[in-house]
Order: C-alpha cells, then structure tokens, then sequence
C-alpha cells in the first residue's frame, strides 16, 4: 500500500526542510500539520516556508483560515483527509509535515462531534486564564472532569480550556464523551511516522536565535496590526507561542524583554512537551538529528525505500 509519510518533532527541529526533501525524492506534496500556519495573517512567528523556498513543492492547509475562525483538530482532520485523497488521485505521495501532535492523533483516531464554540464562554474562560494563570483552569477542571485532568498537563492551557468548554456546555465530562468515538479511516493503516529527535542544547540555541529574529523582523507590528484590524486577542491564534507574550506587551503587562525572555522560556518548554507528546505515540520511528541535515534526509528516504 502506499505509505502516507508524517514528519513529526519539536518546533526548530527542521521538520520542513525534511519534508519538502522527502516530497522531492517521492513525488510528494506536503499537508501542512501545525495548528498556528493554518491561519492567514499570522506570519512571523510560524516559520511557514515562503512559497519561494518550497522548491515546487505543492503545500495544502496553509495559509487559509481567518485569524480570528476557531479551527479545531476535527477540523484539521476532515479536511486533511479530503486533501490526501486529493493528492492520491494525482498518484502523488501525501507527507504530513509539522509539530501538532493533537492533530495528528485527530487524523489516526477521530474524535466525538464536539459542541460549537461558545465565543463568550471562551472569552470568559480567556479572561480567568491572563488574571489566575494556566495552573487555576487546570484546578477547575479537576474538579469538573477529574479523569481528563488527570491526562492533562496543566501548562497545556488550550485542551484544558477545551475540556472546560465540553464540559459546560454539554454537563457531561469531556472523558465521558471520549467513548463515542467513529472508527479509524482506512489512511491510518497506512501513515509512517517520523519524529526529529535533535541534540536538546541545539535545539534550544536554535529557539532562542529564531525566537530573537522573530522580534527583529517585525512580531510586534504584526501584533499591533491584527489587533487593529479586529483580530481578538482571545483568538487562537494571537494565543500560539510568541503572539501572546506580544499581546501582553502591547496591552503594558511586560516589557518587550520580558516578552522576549518569556517567549524563549514558552518555546523551549513546548518543545519539551512535544518530543514528551511524541514518545507516547504509537509507531513512530525516531531520528537523531536536525530535519535540514542532508544525512537525516538520506537516512528517512532510505527507510521509505528511495
């Protein structure tokens, strides 16, 4: 059967130097599998690949959702699925190129049909989260659905955020609903999962000098004129690693070199989370190494068989 390729792995680890390789070696086009590119307008701190460096390569799922639209896993999933058939009837190869783990899951098993977002509980929720911290949902939602909290890291505010929202606006716990799930789609069988494992001091040297370009190149004023524009600052994307310690900045709760500092130590953590996240994933084949490495690239394409 024809595999359908993910590379997977901790943010600046190269994952989409890689994937565009392996797109070259196997006539392949690249899904894009990371929940802050999918959003338009939201440039700099995303490390999207400008369409002058993919070296031909077709990407899909970039690009094309509003900033201020909730998308969600489920999201990502259907549609990712819709493209890959897409992209198989050209008798092309589908790679699933990014970081977001919880995509990925929602792509090998879906999940239950969640309620629509509820933008005024969000926002209430948002709210609760700047003014008691990460940490106080996490307590909340011990006491609402104990069994997901319990899954749960407390610093990973978003699916936290998620679960209370379940929660109250169904009354039943999000860990309740989690049985109603469909079964797999027959792509799952055949997905090869990839995962960059790159020296930890690189990688964090790496973060913290992207991270420092980000803000030479711009990230405030990009900040500064989505939320001119209208974007909320409770949006899913203003809350992505480096959007939102601007946001803090620009509203006066830090300095800009607290927002800096603040964002190295956000990164530097959700890479930690991410390589944690990925270990606990079944079947996926680790590499040592930067994804922008011509011998990783020659060593993942000589285990896919090009």
């Amino acid at each position: 059967m024809q595999p359908i390729i993910a590379v997977v792995g901790p943010t600046a680890s190269g994952k989409s130097e890689l994937g565009i390789a392996l797109a070259l070696r196997t006539g392949g086009e690249v899904v894009n599998c990371d929940s802050v590119q999918v959003y338009r307008e939201i440039k700099i701190a995303t490390a999207k690949v400008p369409p002058s460096e993919r070296r031909g390569v077709p990407h899909h799922l970039i690009d094309f959702v509003p900033p201020e639209s909730i998308y969600t896993a489920a999201d990502w999933a259907r549609d990712a699925l819709s493209v890959i058939d897409e992209i198989e009837a050209r008798a092309h190869t589908a790679l699933l190129v990014g970081g977001t783990g919880f995509y990925l899951r929602a792509f090998r098993q879906p999940f239950f049909e969640a309620p629509p977002t509820d933008e005024d509980l969000r926002g209430r929720l948002f709210r609760l989260r700047e003014r008691r911290g990460a940490e106080h949902l996490h307590r909340l939602l011990r006491r609402l659905d104990p069994a997901t909290a319990a899954r749960l890291n407390p610093r990973d505010w978003s699916r936290v955020q998620r679960a209370l929202e379940v929660r109250l606006q169904t009354g039943t716990p999000l860990s309740e609903q989690r049985g109603a799930r469909p079964a797999p789609p027959p792509h799952a069988a055949r997905l090869r999962v990839f995962a960059l494992n790159p020296s930890r001091a690189r990688l964090y040297r790496r973060i913290n000098e992207r991270t420092e370009a980000h803000f030479r190149a711009g990230l405030v004023e990009e900040v500064r004129g989505l939320l001119a524009r209208g974007v909320p600052a409770t949006s899913s994307a203003l809350g992505a690693h480096g959007y939102r310690r601007v946001v803090e900045h620009l509203r006066g709760e830090r300095t800009l070199e607290s927002a800096i500092l603040q964002t190295k130590l956000d990164v530097r953590h959700y890479a930690k989370r991410q390589l944690t996240w990925f270990r606990r994933e079944p079947g996926v084949e680790w590499v040592e190494g930067f994804g922008d490495d011509p011998r990783v690239q020659e060593e993942v394409a000589s285990r896919l068989g090009f």
